[in-house]
C-alpha cells in the first residue's frame, strides 16, 4: 500500500492561535469548490475543495436507487476527474458515518487512490467494516480524529467543529486555503438538549470571527419552518405509547440512530421488557457502537429471537430494522409473516420512530395496512404525535447558523434544487447578498481567488450505477432495457434469411411479451409481419446489407406503427437466422463474415 505524507497531523493547541488572517488578494492561483454528488439530490455526497497540486475530498456518499431504477444497487459519483488528479489528493475527510456520507468509499477506492481517510471515531469504525466486506481493507488507511486535532498539507489546514445529528459523532469542517477559509457544516441541526455532544457554538463563532470566505451547508429541511424538535420530547412522546401498550412492543427506527436505541433501551429497563433485535444492520451497528462505548446496556435485558415466546407479552420490546418500508428488512417480512422467527401477532403496538424518505411514502403505508389486518396498533410520526425528529436543521437554525460564520459566499448543498434554492432565499434574509450564493449542480465549479467567488468549468458529475457486484458502473443503458421492460414490454421479431442470395426464407415472426394480448391482437400481428417483411426485402435488395442495417430496419418500421396501434414503445429485439453456405460462412454482397445463428 502506497502512503502520501503530504498530509501531516499535529496537536492543536487553543484554536485562535492556529487561525492567522492571511492576505487572499494578491495570489495568483484559484482555490476550486465543486460536487461531485450531494446537489440537486439527496445522497452520494461527495465535495473537492482544490487548490493548485492539491485535492481534498470532503465525504463519499452513496445514494440507494428508487423503484424506476430495478436492479441497481448503489448510485455513485463519476470519479473520472478524480481518477485523472489522484496524484494531487491528500485526503478524504469524513464529517459523520452515514451511508450517504460514507457508503461510496468503496466504489471510490476501487477506482482512485486515496493516501488517507480521516474520520470521527464511529464513523471510522463502520468503514473499516465496509472495506472488509468489499476486501479493500490494505487499499488505504483509516484514521480517527477528534475534535481537537489539527491536519496540515502544503496548503490547506483542516480543523473541526461537534455539531449535532441523529447520529455520534457528527462533526463540520473548517479548510483554511491560500484564498480564504471554507466550512462545510456536513449534517447539522442545533439541539440544546442533545442525547449526545452539544454542538459547539464557541469554536464556530471563532471561525467566523476570523474571516469564512465560503460556507457550505445542509439543506436537506430548507424548506421546514422554524426549529427541528428535540431529541428528548420524541422520547417522551414514546414513552407515553410503551406505557398505554398492553402487548408486546415493536419498535421501528433508522439503525444509525444510536442516541434513540439508547433510549428505548433504558425504556425497556424502566418498564422491565426484556429486548430483542431482529435486522443484520441494526445487530451490526449495535455490534459496532457497544464496542465504541455508546451504548450503556445491561446484557441480561437482551434476548434471542427464538427465545420471545418464553416471556409474557407485556415484557417484550422488539427493536427492528424496516422503518422505510424496505422490502427484504426485518419488519417488512413480520408484516408478510415470512420472518422465521418474529410473526406480528393481535395487540402488538408497533412504532414507526421515522418519517418516509421521498420515495418511500408508499412502501410504508402498505407495511402499515398490512400490519394492521394482522391486528397490531400501529403508531406512525405526525405533527399531532411527534414520535421522530430529524436530523437536519430547520430554517430558524439556519439563519442561526448563517448569524454565527457571516460568511462572503454560501453554497447551498445537500438537498433537492428547491431545497437549495430556498436555503438561499434564507440566507438572503439573514447576511448573504442574492449574489453571493452558489445554486448550482454537480460539476458546477466555484473559482476563489483574490477575494472573489466566480462561476468556472464544469467537471464530469454524471451519475454512476452500480449493477449487482458489476463494479464498472456501466449500466446506465441496461437500467434503461430494465425500465422499458418494466413499463412497455417486449417484442422479439425473428427474421430467417439467406445472406447467400440476400432473400428471406420466411416471412417474419412475432413475439410478444409484456406488450399486449396476442390473442386479442392478431390484426396488430399481421400488419407488423407485413410492415417488417416489406422494409426487410427492400433493404436486402440494396447493396448495403449488414446485419446491423438488418436490425435497424426491423426496429424503425415496427416502433411507430406499434406505438399508433397499442400506444406502446415496447423493447424491440431483432434476431436473425442465417441460412450458411458449406464453409461456414455467410456471404452479405460479397462481404464475408463468420456465422451468427441467432444474433441479437
Amino acid at each position: 500500500m502506497e502512503t502520501n505524507n503530504k498530509l501531516k497531523f499535529t496537536k492543536a493547541p487553543a484554536v485562535e492561535s492556529l487561525i492567522k488572517k492571511i492576505n487572499i488578494r494578491n495570489n495568483d492561483k484559484p482555490t476550486l469548490v465543486f460536487a461531485l454528488g450531494g446537489l440537486e439530490e439527496i445522497g452520494k455526497n461527495t465535495y473537492v475543495i482544490e487548490y493548485d497540486d492539491e485535492i481534498m475530498i470532503i465525504d463519499a456518499g452513496v445514494k440507494f436507487a428508487s423503484e424506476n431504477e430495478p436492479g441497481i444497487s448503489a448510485i455513485v459519483p463519476d470519479y473520472t476527474y478524480l481518477l485523472e488528479n489522484e496524484h494531487k489528493i491528500t485526503g478524504l475527510f469524513i464529517t459523520h458515518g452515514h451511508e450517504d456520507h460514507i457508503g461510496g468509499i468503496p466504489y471510490l477506492l476501487q477506482k482512485v487512490k486515496v493516501p488517507a481517510i480521516y474520520a470521527p471515531e464511529l464513523a471510522a469504525e463502520l468503514i473499516k467494516e465496509k472495506l472488509k466486506d468489499f476486501k479493500l481493507q490494505n487499499s488505504t488507511l483509516v484514521k480517527e480524529y477528534v475534535e481537537d486535532d489539527v491536519y496540515k498539507s502544503k496548503h490547506m489546514t483542516v480543523r473541526f467543529a461537534a455539531v449535532n445529528h441523529s447520529i455520534p459523532d457528527a462533526f463540520g469542517i473548517h479548510i483554511q486555503t491560500p484564498n480564504g477559509a471554507i466550512f462545510s457544516t456536513g449534517d447539522y441541526k442545533f439541539d440544546w438538549t442533545p442525547l449526545g455532544h452539544t454542538a459547539n457554538i464557541q469554536r464556530m463563532s471563532e471561525f467566523g470571527e476570523q474571516g469564512l470566505e465560503l460556507l457550505m451547508a445542509d439543506s436537506t429541511n430548507a424548506e421546514v419552518e422554524g426549529y427541528t424538535i428535540g431529541e428528548k420530547s420524541v422520547m417522551k412522546n414514546i414513552d407515553s405509547h410503551i406505557l398505554q401498550a398492553k402487548g408486546r412492543i415493536v419498535i421501528s427506527s433508522f439503525a444509525s440512530n444510536v442516541h434513540r436505541f439508547q433510549e428505548m433501551i433504558l425504556l425497556a429497563k424502566k418498564y422491565s421488557k426484556r429486548v430483542v433485535i431482529v435486522g443484520w444492520s441494526l445487530e451490526r451497528m449495535i455490534k459496532v457502537i457497544k464496542n465504541l462505548g455508546h451504548l450503556d446496556i445491561d446484557e441480561k435485558m437482551f434476548i434471542k429471537q427464538t427465545e420471545v415466546d418464553k416471556f409474557p407479552k407485556n415484557q417484550v420490546m422488539i427493536i427492528c430494522t424496516g422503518s422505510q418500508g424496505e422490502p427484504m428488512a426485518a419488519l417488512s417480512k413480520m408484516a408478510k409473516q415470512e420472518h422465521k422467527y418474529m410473526k406480528i401477532i393481535p395487540g402488538d403496538t408497533v412504532i414507526f420512530s421515522s418519517s418516509p424518505i421521498p420515495g418511500n411514502k408508499m412502501d410504508v403505508e402498505l407495511i402499515v395496512n398490512r400490519l394492521t389486518k394482522l391486528g397490531a396498533r400501529v403508531i406512525v410520526n405526525s405533527s399531532s404525535n411527534l414520535i421522530h425528529t430529524s436530523g437536519h436543521a430547520s430554517q430558524e437554525e439556519q439563519k442561526l447558523l448563517f448569524s454565527i460564520f457571516k460568511p462572503h459566499y454560501f453554497m447551498p448543498m445537500h438537498g433537492e434544487f428547491r431545497m437549495l434554492k430556498t436555503h438561499a432565499e434564507t440566507a438572503a434574509k439573514v447576511n448573504v447578498p442574492r449574489d453571493n450564493s452558489f445554486v448550482i449542480a454537480n460539476g458546477d465549479t466555484i473559482v476563489m481567488q483574490n477575494g472573489k467567488a466566480t462561476l468556472g468549468k464544469r467537471i464530469p458529475a454524471e451519475a454512476v450505477y452500480i449493477d449487482g457486484k458489476d463494479q464498472t458502473g456501466k449500466a446506465s443503458a441496461v437500467i434503461k432495457e430494465r425500465t422499458t421492460l418494466s413499463k412497455e414490454g417486449l417484442i422479439i421479431v425473428i427474421i430467417s434469411i439467406d445472406s447467400k442470395t440476400n432473400k428471406m426464407i420466411y416471412p417474419p415472426k412475432i413475439i410478444s411479451r409484456g406488450c399486449f394480448y396476442v390473442k386479442d391482437s392478431f390484426n396488430v400481428i399481421n400488419e407488423s409481419i407485413r410492415i417488417v417483411g416489406n422494409s426487410v426485402n427492400d433493404l436486402l435488395k440494396t447493396n448495403k446489407v449488414t446485419f446491423h442495417s438488418i436490425k435497424q430496419s426491423v426496429r424503425e418500421s415496427i416502433s411507430p406503427y406499434i406505438f399508433r396501434a397499442k400506444r406502446r414503445n415496447p423493447l424491440i429485439i431483432p434476431v436473425i437466422l442465417n441460412k450458411t453456405t458449406p464453409e461456414n460462412k455467410v456471404v452479405t454482397k460479397g462481404v464475408a463474415k463468420e456465422q451468427t445463428q441467432n444474433e441479437n
